[in-house]
C-alpha cells in the first residue's frame, strides 16, 4: 500500500498548507498542476475507489502503457463495498483486494482519499485537468420503504446495518438495540441473507472473522433468536443465491422456520426451471420437508413469501418498532416476470427490529452532471454521460 499511503499524505499536506484558499482552493490548485505536470500523456480521473473504479483503472493501465490514472475517493481508504459491504465471514470474496492493491501500487496509478468530489473539487475542474473523467461512485443512499412508521427507532436499512458491523465510519455509532427476540428483514437478496446470518451466527464463528469489535460485543449480548426474511413475491422469485441459502440452512444450533403452504404447487414447475433456479428451489423444498417438528435448536430463521410492508407498528412506548403490518399478495404471471398483487388481506408480525434490504440508489454528485431522479441514475449512452437533451456531454464516462 506504499503508493496509496504516499498519495494520501501528499494530498493531506496540500490541504493542511492551503491557508488562504482553504480545502477547495488547494484541490483546485492540485488538479490544475496535474494538467501541467504530465505533458501530453493521457490522464484519466476515476471518481470512486470501489470495485468498479479499480477494475476500470486496471483495464486502463493494461490497455495503454502511457496512461496515468488518478482515483478519488470520499472515504479515507480504498476498495468501497469489498471492504465495507462484504460479510465478515466471507473472506474469500475479499481476496480481490489483493488484485486491487497491485493496481493501486502501479507506478501510473495514484489514490487520493478523503476527497469529496462535488464539494472539495468540482467535476468541471476535473474535466479541465483530465482527458477523461469516469464516475464510479456507486449507490450510497437507501431506498425508502415509503410506509408509516419507518422512522421509528429500531428500523434500519441493511446498508447501514452492514456498514455498522463492517466498520464503515458513517455507521460507527448506529448502536442497534438487539434486546428483542424477533427481527424482520424486508427483501430476500444476498444482503438480507448476510444480515440474517450475522444476527444468528455462533459467537465462536464470528470471533474468527474481521467483524468490528463493537458489533461483536453487541452480538454477544443479543437476545435475537428468530429472524424472518420477507419478500413480496414467491419462492421462485427469491433473489438470494444457493450458496447463501445453504449457509443459512447449515448454521449451527439454528433451524429453518418455513410455511409449507408457500410451496404449494411448486414441485410441478421444477422441470421447466433453469438449472440454477431449479437447484435453489429443490433446496428450499427439501428444507421445508425437514422442518417438521422441533429440532431443539436455540435459534430459528425462515422465509415469508408473498408479503409486502404496509406499516411499521410502534411498540408500547410509541417510539420503537414493535411489529410490522404486511399485505398478503398473490402472483400474476409466472417466472421472473411474475408481479405481486395485493389480495386485500393483512397480517401483523410481532418484532423488535425491522431491517430494510430493498436496494440502494445513487445520488447526484455535482450540479454540472445530469441526473435522473426518478430512476436515480446518470443518463448515459453505453456509459457516455448525456446531457438533459440526450446529447453526449464532454468526455465524462460512467462505470457500473
Amino acid at each position: 500500500m506504499r503508493r496509496i499511503r504516499g498519495s494520501c499524505v501528499a494530498l493531506r499536506w496540500m490541504l493542511q498548507t492551503s491557508g488562504v484558499h482553504g480545502v477547495h482552493g488547494a484541490l483546485s490548485s492540485f488538479v490544475r498542476k496535474l494538467s501541467l505536470s504530465s505533458g501530453s500523456r493521457p490522464k484519466v480521473c476515476i471518481v470512486g475507489g470501489g470495485p468498479a473504479g479499480f477494475y476500470t483503472a486496471q483495464h486502463l493501465l493494461k490497455a495503454r502503457d502511457d496512461v496515468i490514472v488518478d482515483v478519488y475517493e470520499r472515504l479515507p481508504v480504498p476498495f468501497g463495498l469489498v471492504r465495507f459491504g462484504v460479510a465478515p465471514d466471507h473472506p474469500e470474496v475479499k481476496n480481490v483486494i489483493n488484485t486491487f492493491t497491485q493496481t493501486a501500487q502501479h507506478e501510473r496509478c495514484f489514490f487520493h482519499g478523503n476527497v469529496n468530489v462535488g464539494v472539495d473539487v468540482t467535476v468541471k475542474e476535473l474535466k479541465k485537468a483530465y482527458h477523461a473523467v469516469v464516475l464510479s461512485y456507486g449507490a450510497e443512499a437507501n431506498r425508502c420503504m415509503g410506509v408509516p412508521g419507518e422512522d421509528l427507532a429500531g428500523v434500519f436499512s441493511a446498508r447501514d446495518f452492514v456498514g455498522w458491523y463492517n466498520g464503515l465510519p458513517s455507521n460507527q455509532k448506529l448502536n442497534p438495540d438487539l434486546n428483542c427476540e424477533t427481527v424482520v428483514i424486508l427483501g430476500q437478496g444476498n444482503v438480507a441473507l448476510d444480515v440474517a446470518r450475522i444476527l444468528l451466527s455462533p459467537l465462536d464463528m464470528l470471533k474468527k472473522t474481521d467483524i468490528t469489535q463493537h458489533a461483536l460485543e453487541a452480538l454477544t449480548a443479543s437476545r435475537v433468536r428468530r429472524v424472518l426474511i420477507v419478500g413480496r413475491r414467491g419462492p421462485l422469485q427469491i433473489a438470494g443465491t444457493i450458496k447463501e441459502v445453504r449457509e443459512m440452512i447449515n448454521l449451527p444450533d439454528t433451524t429453518a422456520d418455513m410455511l409449507p403452504a408457500d410451496f404449494k404447487g411448486i414441485s410441478e414447475t421444477l422441470k421447466d426451471l433453469p438449472r440454477p433456479r431449479k437447484r435453489l428451489t429443490e433446496l428450499l423444498m427439501k428444507t421445508v420437508k425437514n422442518d417438521a417438528g422441533d429440532h431443539g435448536a436455540d435459534k430459528r430463521w425462515g422465509f415469508r413469501f408473498l408479503r409486502s410492508p404496509v406499516e411499521v407498528l410502534p411498540g408500547a412506548d410509541g417510539k420503537r418498532a414493535g411489529g410490522i403490518r404486511l399485505a398478503v399478495n398473490k402472483l400474476e404471471g409466472s417466472g421472473e416476470d411474475a408481479k405481486a398483487v395485493p389480495t386485500g388481506q393483512m397480517e401483523d408480525l410481532e418484532c423488535g427490529m425491522v431491517i430494510s434490504s430493498i436496494g440502494y440508489k445513487s445520488l447526484p454528485i455535482d450540479p454540472c452532471v445530469p441526473f435522473e431522479h426518478r430512476g436515480a441514475i446518470i443518463p448515459n449512452d453505453m456509459g457516455r454521460v448525456l446531457d438533459t437533451a440526450g446529447k453526449r456531454k464532454g468526455c465524462t464516462a460512467v462505470a457500473g
